[in-house]
């Protein structure tokens, strides 16, 4: 991958990262390198993909310890980190990583707060339900 390619997919995963993981900054271009050297599966294309990991906060911050060095960068769906060392590619993998760095402190307990939301949602739609049986 040319060095302009590799600098435009970095910034295109900084927007998305900064956007909050918002579905429109979520381009072609990212989700190639994702794929294709990121060790993750393509999940059918770029939208199964992003239901995958940006639909459900847990799962999200599933797929951000994959790039998260305090989670040793394991890959998601690989379990090595052979991804982080590819000789033509780890250059782009680790500013990834770096990349994520001064985030990550505001946007954990953002995800935990929403899967904390969610999962109340449940509860409450559960009571609801056992009401119903009564």
């Amino acid at each position: 991958m040319p060095a302009e390619d590799k600098e435009k997919a970095l910034k295109a995963w900084n927007r998305f990262i900064k956007s909050g993981f918002n579905i429109k900054y979520f381009t072609k271009r990212l989700y190639d390198h994702l794929t294709l050297h990121c060790s993750f599966i393509a999940h059918f294309d770029q939208q199964g993909f992003y239901s995958t990991y940006f639909e459900d906060p847990e799962d999200t911050m599933k797929f951000m310890k994959q790039f998260d060095r305090d989670h040793s960068c394991v890959s998601v769906e690989y379990g090595s980190t052979h991804w982080l060392n590819s000789e033509d590619y780890s250059d782009i993998n680790r500013a990834m990583v770096e990349s994520l760095e001064p985030y990550k402190s505001e946007i954990y307990p953002r995800l935990r707060q929403r899967a904390k939301e969610k999962k109340l949602g449940e509860i409450e739609r559960l009571q609801k339900e056992i009401k119903k049986l009564e």
